[in-house]
């Protein structure tokens, strides 16, 4: 049985009520914490400013200043203090979807191996056994000596099969509550049995029904056109006489419902004139063991596989049939992305703080924008390629970056630093060449800076004066 599946060891998950009330907790420490430095640094300035007021030109010189700076300070005070409410809730929002999508990803490995190495029917090959009296010696003490006894005793032995034609159809149910999907398997089988001895007429067919089955109906053993019953409920051990030389043939059939694969195993037995036949009535169906069939036929609906062994083969593993599955690649991309989300937001942000006056409530839609694409990427990524998903929803995320500029400059502006520091980090980890995209994006953004603030590329005195006519609209 497979464990379930978990998520990533030590990640905060908000799930999770105890990491909750954590967070939390330290989240009002903090808060606390950074309201008391500001309150002090006010009262520091007052009892500056108290103990300076009999010099009235240096009072005021030095009180301008510190007053001026801690207005600056509180309006940095208020953008980190944003900044901070934005990534901190975003990490662990982040971690969260991690620990989900990292859950969901090793269920569905969970299913697919289940159906790859999971339950199955597997339907051993009969046997043909009988009993012969084997002599044999062994030595014991009888009255101080060693005497050496000759005895025989009853051995089992086994016929080989002359010939198996066997012949299965198999149809897949997928509808049903808790498994991925399983078996109804009608199964035929025709065994000859030669018997090549010279003093042996009484034998056993040994017939098991399949392993791994949750229902079997119609289960019957007919030899030469006879049915026969078995000698014990319950026992599948069915004697007959056979001549020397002389041949028999036993059919074997039976429906029945069991998990996602169907093989059949020879029990490391020889293999001789063998003919297997499986249809699988689905798609897509795939033979399982690594076994190649002589011959595959498919007409769309169906899937047509057959084995031929003519001379003595020894097949040591089960063969059979499974439902083939897409493969599943790349795991562990999107859990990987939103663990450094928080960074590419603070790349993103601090681009846009370099090149456009922001106001503190375009920071804020920003930031929810960002984290909002990320939590459609998480959950568009289960249905269409997550590098597609990506694509369209940078789209939405450029046209909405476009508001951020008061002209079409700072606009275009805008654009760059979103493509620079948004929409190429998070592709770059999403294909393959992650450290080449990823480079591209931080040598982007370098260029973009130097020929903004060196070259005063978009820094139009007319473009600066709009925006902050914008932001002061805020």
């Amino acid at each position: 049985m497979f464990s379930s599946a978990q998520g990533i060891p030590g990640l905060p998950d908000l799930t999770h009520p105890i990491e909750l009330v954590q967070f939390g907790t330290q989240a009002l420490k903090a808060s606390l914490l950074l309201v008391f430095l500001v309150v002090a640094l006010g009262v520091a300035i007052a009892l500056i400013s108290f103990s300076l007021r009999r010099s009235q030109p240096e009072q005021l010189i030095f009180i301008g200043e510190w007053a001026v700076r801690y207005s600056q300070l509180l309006r940095g005070l208020q953008h980190l203090t944003l900044i901070l409410v934005l990534l901190v809730p975003g990490f662990f929002l982040c971690s969260t979807l991690s620990n989900r999508y990292h859950h969901w990803e090793q269920a569905r490995v969970a299913q697919v191996a289940q159906t790859v190495a999971g339950e199955r029917l597997e339907q051993f090959a009969p046997q043909v056994r009988y009993s012969i009296q084997e002599p044999y010696s062994y030595t014991t003490q009888v009255d101080g000596k060693i005497v050496k006894v000759n005895e025989t005793r009853e051995t089992t032995r086994f016929l080989m099969l002359a010939g198996s034609q066997i012949q299965v159809k198999l149809d897949q149910s997928v509808d049903v509550p808790g498994r991925s999907s399983i078996y109804e398997a009608n199964y035929t089988a025709e065994y000859k049995v030669i018997n090549q001895l010279k003093d042996i007429n009484n034998f056993f067919f040994e017939a098991p029904p399949p392993n791994g089955y949750t229902l079997l109906e119609s289960y019957k053993i007919e030899r030469d056109g006879t049915r026969l019953q078995p000698s014990n409920a319950g026992n599948y051990n069915f004697p007959f006489r056979l001549q020397p030389g002389q041949e028999t043939t036993f059919r074997v059939s039976y429906q029945a419902q069991g998990g996602p694969r169907w093989v059949y195993s020879a029990t490391g037995q020889l293999l001789s004139n063998f003919s297997l036949t499986a249809i699988a009535n689905f798609a897509p169906a795939d033979f399982a063991s690594g076994i190649k069939p002589d011959e595959i036929k498919s007409d769309g609906r169906s899937t047509q596989f057959t084995w031929k062994f003519d001379d003595n083969v020894s097949v040591k593993n089960p063969f059979g049939v499974f439902t083939n599955t897409e493969p599943i690649r790349h795991t562990g991309i999107i859990p990987r992305l939103l663990l450094l989300a928080p960074a590419i937001f603070l790349w993103w942000i601090l681009l846009l703080y370099l090149s456009l006056p922001m106001s503190f409530k375009n920071i804020a839609i920003a930031g929810s924008i960002f984290f909002a694409c990320l939590l459609v990427l998480t959950y568009l990524a289960r249905v269409i390629n997550a590098q597609l998903a990506w694509t369209l929803i940078s789209i939405i995320l450029l046209i909405l970056t476009w508001g951020l500029g008061a002209s079409r400059s700072a606009s275009l502006a805008a654009i760059i630093c979103t493509i620079a520091g948004a929409v190429l980090p998070v592709f770059g980890l999403l294909v393959p060449f992650s450290g080449l995209t990823l480079s591209l994006a931080g040598l982007l953004s370098a260029v973009w800076l130097a020929v903004r603030h060196w070259y005063g590329w978009y820094s139009h005195p007319e473009d600066q004066r709009l925006q902050l006519q914008k932001n002061a609209k805020y």
